[in-house]
């Protein structure tokens, strides 16, 4: 029972380390698909201008 708190933190800290990798991933993948995604969207803005 003496432990419980360090293993309640240490829990705590899994999560915000999950967390952070996920946000990593993220904005990694939003870098990298960044133009892709606005080269589409403008292309799909000018066909729609055009018509």
């Amino acid at each position: 029972m003496l432990f419980a708190p360090k293993e309640k933190g240490q829990g705590l800290v899994e999560y915000a380390l999950i967390l952070v990798f996920v946000a990593i991933v993220v904005i990694a993948a939003l870098m990298i698909l960044g133009p892709v995604i606005g080269n589409v969207f403008s292309t799909i803005n000018d066909s729609l201008t055009n018509v």
